[in-house]
């Protein structure tokens, strides 16, 4: 017995297409296939990006962050990023592994704009690239050499509907890190031991 189709649900091109009409001209001329120089000054502006793998065990997003520049431009093909000190799960490495396709959102703090890149990449420990991405004095354990397909700018709207950039007083009602492991662990984890001792360990742990 098959399951009746949800008329609701959209299932082809031509009806997703019609709920939006059709693509501004600005909007398909801003995606290019390189680093147009414009482009690389975003890049150089951020310091903070969300980096998209897929994998055989699934997809991730993760947070990428340094001072302004996070990402060098090796040339208008070709970003670096290093892969710094983190909590070792390496998902989006694993994943990479598998299937090289990425993607990046940098933001830059403050601005409405974000910068997409699409690419593809693989992980690198050629003790150049090692050297010349250190940070105080430390190595990253590796580099992403992404080759890029294509580079477009997102609108602000988003960033208008969330006022992202205002001040608001949201952190009282988030849980801290130490309350979500104490939950999830059903308080296996101290979690007024973790939140105490993380600060310090972030400091010290950062590169």
């Amino acid at each position: 017995m098959t399951t009746p189709t949800d008329p609701y649900t959209i299932q082809d091109l031509a009806s997703l297409q019609a709920l939006f009409g059709p693509v501004g001209d600005a909007s398909v001329r801003k995606e290019v296939s390189r680093l147009h120089p414009v482009y690389q000054r975003w890049i150089e502006a951020s310091p903070f990006a969300v980096l998209a793998t897929v994998g055989s065990d699934g997809l991730d997003a993760s947070p990428r962050g340094d001072p302004p520049g996070l990402v060098s431009i090796q040339d208008e093909h070709t970003l670096l990023l290093p892969e710094r000190a983190g909590n070792n799960r390496i998902d989006s490495l694993k994943n990479i592994l598998a299937d090289p396709r990425v993607a990046l959102l940098f933001l830059v703090p403050g601005v409405g704009e974000t910068l997409r890149v699409n690419g593809r990449a693989r992980i690198s420990v050629a003790p150049d690239l090692m050297q010349r991405l250190a940070m105080d004095g430390k190595l990253p354990r590796c580099v992403l050499v992404i080759t890029v397909d294509t580079v477009f700018f997102q609108c602000a709207r988003a960033m208008k509907r969330a006022s992202l950039w205002d001040a608001r007083e949201a952190a009282a009602a988030v849980p801290t890190a130490g309350e979500m492991l104490a939950a999830l662990t059903h308080n296996a984890i101290d979690g007024v031991a973790y939140d105490r001792a993380l600060p310090a360990r972030q400091r010290d742990t950062l590169y």
